[in-house]
């Protein structure tokens, strides 16, 4: 079953999904060493969609003060979704990264900039040559306080966008729904897998 990918699901597709995870997710950070699914207290959640979440991914491990990242699929319609399934676009669902990090060490205004400077939020259902709305930027914010963040970013990468020649920013700023983890095989992909394609198509202009 397949769908129109350059359009966002905003109904059922007759996709059922299914009841549990599609990946052990007790299992450990290949680069960190952490559980894939721990929040200890005092971290924070933050999820990003910037494309192929293999690259995407590897940009946030690397941070200080990042317990745990893991790649899967947010903003969606169909339940612990596969792969495959995803690709279809008949889910709704974007590529994403949930980052679980110590605000005292790397704040959510950090995290937004190496977001908004490691892709172009302006191309809509799409990055680069990978296309359909599995591609798509989007910030899905956990409360208040990273919504007016995420905006307030937006605007200050618009501003720096336009003048730099770029058009509108597309990106969806979206409350955060469920996120369901992505097969192991894409977990940390681009430690297993070093010489992985997954380009990282940022437009060379910063944010702030």
């Amino acid at each position: 079953m397949w769908f129109d990918k350059d359009k966002l699901l905003k109904a059922p597709s007759g996709l059922a999904g299914r009841t549990t995870p599609v990946v052990d997710i007790t299992r450990l950070h290949r680069v960190l060493g952490t559980p894939l699914n721990a929040e200890p207290e005092g971290d924070e959640v933050a999820y990003f969609a910037l494309g192929c979440f293999w690259g995407a991914e590897k940009l946030f491990w690397k941070l200080p003060g990042v317990y745990v990242t893991a790649v899967g699929y947010a903003g969606g319609e169909v339940p612990n979704p596969t792969y495959e399934e995803v690709c279809s676009g008949g889910t709704g669902h974007a590529e994403t990264v949930k980052v679980v990090y110590d605000p005292a060490k790397v704040s959510y205004d950090d995290l937004l900039k190496v977001f908004f400077e490691n892709h172009d939020p302006t191309q809509g259902m799409r990055q680069g040559n990978d296309v359909g709305a599995q591609y798509r930027s989007a910030i899905f914010t956990v409360d208040d306080a990273q919504r007016t963040a995420a905006l307030a970013a937006r605007d200050t990468m618009q501003t720096a966008l336009t003048a730099a020649g770029y058009g509108r920013i597309t990106t969806e700023i979206a409350p955060a729904g469920e996120f369901f983890f992505a097969e192991g095989y894409h977990q940390q992909y681009l430690d297993a897998n070093p010489n992985g394609y997954c380009p990282v198509h940022a437009t060379g202009v910063t944010c702030g």
